[in-house]
């Protein structure tokens, strides 16, 4: 949901995009039908079910959503449209019932006022009194098939495969080293005593995994033995492979087995291959995996969470020489994707099992497993995880990298220090280490955050000697702190990698071209000039426009390959 100060503010974009362009899972701009009234309160009634449908959403109505240009795009709402009306429309024309709520915005363009009519989310599926409906699925409104339904009915909890009551709650059904295997790992993470020395049946309900007397797919997920779980959860298996090439293994498991038992195996089978780096750091040593084995633990226990059982088909865990892959059918839901998955709300596919995971405290219900991924890779100098969504499944996956024990030692002493560094902190210091520099609608985009957000973000860092901030407006861009550069990387490229001020670079330049022609020697090109200021293609075009301007002896480069600037001291 965005409010209007929100949309007043993507509107001065409106210069530079078209609106389709700031368009997402939760905002979509149209142009209100000025020749037919019938016609744009039904473009309302469909865009408040396919918002309804999507989680809510603001739809902002006045906007051409293909045109660019403030004055262009937005020609607004006619002053007689009633807003009353229209949520009389609305209301009457949707089942279950939709109640928008439309704020007024002001514009000095076209007929002065937009209207933004607020979705809030509800118990969907929502169609119009005619069966028909859509959904919100990233920009787009798709059609409200029986897939989307069941989707639907998963976000919302209506059809939790894993509260259906199933099984007598007879003991034989159960594992004793699944039980054993779950106390164990909820004890490392401190759950109270009194939870876990209850008898079996007993600590199933007090999870709520006990429902009229009957055991839940959930309960028989966590404890069951194989024989319960391959009668009443048939859906649930787990594959791993060691390959040796994308087409040839070497060692391979399958099993059916109880959640805690079947992370810990998964666990035990990549210790060989996840091989441990030692640094020394005084008289302590600190041990560090290739793979860190929280990320791994959060992944395999995401995987089984979020599992389709419906589907048939296991979790599967590939290790190849240089990655590994943690997948699982069942894709994104509730408007989560690959772009917003750091920061989306949570959402649970089955809700019943993440709710029984989450007292144990073996997962976490604030959507903090991704980022306790990205975090883990990112402190030792490593790349984030690679999550994807592939069809209708979602894979994981850990590239094979070295520990910078020079970054995980900053890490540690900023946080001894009160400065505590997150996810977000760490993308960018670990993609500028890796570029020169990053623009803000870049930077924003690394983080899946807003470019406002990401700005204030990167003003903060720069006080701590992070980053710094070179050029203004559009041309903004921020670099890594050259002290920082040298303790971490210690390459002495630390000064090579800073973008010249625009004077300064023009100085320089014209210090180069007059030496060069002092001496007989060829001109520069536009690539010697990039490489000499840090500035891209078009920078370069612009300072050597506004150099020739001032220096009249500087020729035109020409065309061609060998084209080049040339200082003439006539």
């Amino acid at each position: 949901m965005r409010s209007s100060q929100d949309i007043a503010a993507l509107l001065d974009e409106l210069e530079w995009r078209i609106a389709d362009e700031l368009e997402d899972q939760d905002l979509d701009f149209k142009q209100w039908d000025s020749k037919s009234r019938d016609k744009a309160v039904q473009k309302l009634v469909q865009m408040a079910v396919c918002m309804a449908n999507g989680g809510g959403g603001s739809v902002v109505f006045g906007v051409a959503d293909r045109v660019k240009g403030r004055g262009q795009a937005i020609l607004g709402v006619p002053p007689e449209i009633d807003v009353n009306l229209l949520k009389k429309a609305v209301y009457d024309q949707t089942d279950p019932h939709i109640m928008p709520v439309f704020e007024e915005l002001r514009v000095p363009e076209g007929a002065g006022r937009l209207l933004v009519m607020q979705v809030y989310p509800g118990m969907p599926p929502y169609t119009d009194t005619r069966g028909a409906g859509t959904v919100r699925v990233g920009k787009d409104c798709q059609p409200l098939t029986g897939t989307l339904r069941r989707k639907i009915g998963v976000e919302t909890g209506e059809t939790d495969y894993t509260a259906e009551a199933v099984a007598p709650a007879d003991p034989a059904l159960l594992s004793p080293v699944a039980l054993e295997a779950l106390r164990d790992l909820a004890r490392k993470e401190r759950v109270p005593d009194d939870l876990l020395t209850r008898s079996d049946m007993e600590l199933l309900d007090a999870l709520g995994l006990v429902r009229q007397g009957k055991l839940t797919r959930a309960a028989i997920l966590l404890a069951g033995s194989e024989a319960a779980l391959r009668e009443y959860v048939p859906g649930h298996h787990w594959t791993f492979l060691q390959m040796q090439s994308d087409i040839d293994y070497g060692i391979r498991e399958d099993r059916v087995s109880a959640l805690p038992v079947s992370v810990q195996r998964i666990e035990e089978l990549l210790v060989p291959f996840n091989p441990i780096t030692t640094v020394e750091q005084g008289m302590f040593h600190f041990e560090y995996r290739t793979w860190p084995e929280v990320a791994v633990r959060e992944a395999l226990m995401n995987a089984f969470c979020h599992a389709d059982l419906r589907i048939a088909g296991p979790v599967m865990v590939k290790l190849y020489s240089q990655r590994l892959e943690i997948s699982n059918n069942g894709g994104f839901i509730a408007g989560i994707s690959e772009r917003n998955i750091l920061h989306h709300q949570p959402a649970a596919r089955n809700p019943l099992l993440v709710e029984a995971l989450t007292r144990l405290r073996l997962v976490n219900r604030s959507n903090l497993g991704v980022s306790r991924m990205f975090s883990a890779m990112l402190m030792e100098g490593k790349e984030p995880p690679v999550i994807r969504e592939i069809g209708d499944s979602v894979s994981v996956i850990f590239l094979k990298r070295e520990l910078n024990a020079a970054f995980r030692l900053f890490v540690a002493e900023e946080s001894r220090s009160g400065n505590a560094l997150g996810v977000d902190h760490l993308l960018l210091l670990q993609y500028l280490l890796q570029h020169a520099e990053v623009d803000t609608a870049t930077a924003a985009q690394l983080c899946q955050r807003s470019e406002a957000e990401t700005r204030e973000l990167l003003s903060r860092m720069e006080p701590l000697d992070y980053v710094e901030h070179g050029g203004t407006g559009r041309g903004a861009y921020w670099s890594i702190h050259p002290k920082l550069y040298d303790r971490l990387r210690q390459d002495g490229n630390a000064e090579k990698r800073r973008r010249i001020d625009w004077d300064a670079a023009k100085t320089r330049v014209l210090s180069i071209l007059m030496e060069r022609a002092r001496r007989g020697e060829p001109g520069l090109s536009n690539k010697e000039i990039r490489q000499i200021t840090r500035f891209d293609r078009n920078q370069t075009y612009r300072l050597m426009a506004e150099l020739r301007e001032e220096n009249p002896q500087i020729q035109p480069p020409g065309k061609g390959k060998y084209a080049r600037y040339e200082y003439h001291n006539e």
